[in-house]
């Protein structure tokens, strides 16, 4: 009878990250922060057309709020689709710079909101 050799299998907590959870968690603060500011903000750019009325505002206004607009309706579902994988990918050190990956691109809808209000081009 021939004798089988196996390889050892790692122990469990060797590839564990136990930094895991602070790329998510400062993406989960900031989130905290810049995402209702985005929100009140991005929602009151509607009202930069109030001095110059619906027909004659600028086409670099008016593209401004198209893209504050498309980024407040969909950045919203990529800003909870990265913040999610970011907490729920496994805590291994494989898997750390996809995480931090995910949870810098969790912040970049708000912000890119936010830059764009305050850059608002005048009417």
């Amino acid at each position: 009878m021939a004798t089988q050799h196996f390889a050892p299998l790692p122990a469990p907590e060797a590839d564990r990250d136990g930094l895991a959870w602070i790329a998510p968690g400062v993406a989960t603060a900031a989130l905290g922060v810049l995402g209702p500011a985005a929100l009140v903000f991005g929602g009151l750019s509607a009202m930069a057309t109030d001095a110059c009325g619906p027909d004659d505002c600028s086409q670099s206004l008016e593209t401004s709020l198209a893209l504050i607009d498309g980024t407040l309706s969909y950045g919203g579902f990529a800003t909870l689709a990265a913040w999610l994988t970011a907490w729920l990918l496994p805590w291994r050190r494989r898997w750390s710079r996809l995480r931090a990956s995910l949870a810098a691109a969790s912040v970049l809808p708000p912000l890119f909101v936010l830059l764009l209000v305050f850059s608002l081009p005048a009417g």
